[in-house]
């Protein structure tokens, strides 16, 4: 019997188990719980009179558990697949209607664009079934007497894909100060946008807003070779946003142009887009020439839950320079963290902090964002939620609160039976699904 199972057992023995347990299946089989200590009374409004108290010093385990929440599956495989659907149901209600989205907005133009940074050095890379990575060269060596190619085929998921062919050539300074202006090279694409529609359609900024409002909603993904890129659905609604449509001359080749042109003019000092810039039609649930509604936002929840870690990088802050020799983490992420603790001591870099986003190999930018008007918002599905798990409560009645921190985390013996109430929630989730 192996450690893990004997403490499972133990915990299971204790008096409090029984009621742990309800808890845990109440926030989903979360791997880290937030403890509260504390205490609700309910009130007659009009009278005053008590009508229900809750107490955490009441309860067989002294505290109650709530869900950490955290979007990352490497964090909480529970809370980040709420969050991946929440980020769906935003996605597809943008592109489909529903939730409060008319759904007439299935008929704006819109398109999926893929932006990504630029080549900062030769890595090695999955080409497709059959292709090699990097044919060599005229040149067979670099400057440091490394190979210039490699002619190796590398399957997708091989460790050595993203790792640069020469790490002495590689510009691990440009690549970690793109990471760290990366968000605000994509709110300058969102702020050029406007000027080229104006300027593609032959109209003035001024009568562009009387006629257009552009949404978007998109989402920060890690390449193998640690440097972010971002997928994002963008549609041309009319002047009351997806209510009504665009004039009839705002078409999805027009939008098509104008994002190669606001990503070609947008930039921050001398950062840029790289050149692989990728804009494809969607269209409702057929392919056609373009991908479908469904796949986008499969597509887009499915990065919204994942982090630097698949870049070859810890998920956690690192907080000392000597702790970076002991990470396990690739020789390139390795690299790009120490040029963040490098570049930290310049003072023309402080106000970048990229000691504290070392961990995030220099991005510091939220990893989904939407505009405004796009569809409904992440904090309205979990309010629905919460009112659909809640007793209904008459409007006479007063609910007092008073909660404290009291940790979080699972304790000696629980993760085997959170893990257990986890993966039987997400069984019962697939059974119901049509």
């Amino acid at each position: 019997m192996t450690p893990e199972v004997m403490a499972a057992l133990e915990r299971a023995a204790m008096p409090d188990f029984a009621r742990w347990q309800r808890m845990v299946y109440a926030t989903g089989g979360c791997a880290q719980p937030v403890r509260l200590h504390g205490e609700r009374i309910t009130l007659d409004g009009s009278t005053g009179e008590v009508l229900d108290v809750y107490r955490t010093a009441d309860e067989p385990t002294g505290f109650l558990l709530t869900a950490c929440g955290n979007r990352r599956a490497s964090r909480c495989p529970a809370c980040s697949a709420v969050y991946k659907d929440d980020t769906y149901h935003l996605i597809i209600s943008g592109l489909r209607g529903g939730k409060g989205v008319p759904e007439d907005v299935s008929g704006h133009p819109r398109v999926f664009a893929t932006f990504t940074a630029p080549s900062f050095g030769a890595v090695h890379a999955h080409r497709g079934p059959g292709l090699p990575c990097r044919p060599r060269r005229d040149h067979p060596v670099c400057r440091h007497g490394r190979p210039e190619g490699c002619g190796r085929r590398h399957e997708r998921d091989e460790p050595l894909v993203g790792q640069p062919l020469c790490v002495d050539c590689y510009d691990y300074i440009g690549a970690v100060l793109w990471n760290a202006h990366a968000a605000e090279l994509w709110r300058e694409f969102t702020r050029t946008m406007p000027s080229a529609l104006a300027l593609l359609s032959g109209i003035t900024r001024a009568a562009l807003r009387r006629s257009v409002r552009l949404s978007y909603a998109k989402v920060a993904e890690y390449q193998a070779r640690g440097l972010v890129h971002f997928h994002a659905v963008i549609r041309l609604d009319g002047p009351d946003g997806p209510a009504t449509p665009p004039p009839e001359t705002f078409t999805v080749e027009l939008l098509d142009r104008a994002i190669r042109q606001a990503a070609a003019r947008a930039r921050v000092g001398a950062v840029e887009w790289g050149d692989q810039l990728d804009v494809r039609p969607v269209y409702v649930s057929a392919e056609l020439d373009g991908v479908s509604d469904q796949r986008v936002a499969s597509y887009v929840a499915k990065y919204a839950t994942k982090g630097a870690e698949s870049a070859g990088t810890v998920d956690r802050p690192i907080r000392r320079p000597w702790e970076i020799a002991g990470l396990k983490v690739t020789d390139h992420a390795r690299n790009m963290i120490y040029t963040c603790f490098s570049l930290a001591e310049f003072p023309e870099y402080r106000s970048l902090r990229l000691r504290q986003w070392a961990h995030m190999l220099g991005y510091r930018g939220h990893f989904s964002t939407k505009s405004r008007h796009y569809s409904i918002r992440l904090g309205d599905l979990r309010q629905a939620r919460a009112d659909f798990r809640a007793t209904p409560v008459p409007p006479e009645v007063v609910t007092l609160s008073d909660w404290q921190y009291g940790g979080s985390g699972l304790r000696h013996g629980e993760h085997f039976w959170a893990e257990v109430a986890r993966q039987r929630i997400a069984t019962a989730r697939r059974l119901r699904r049509p």
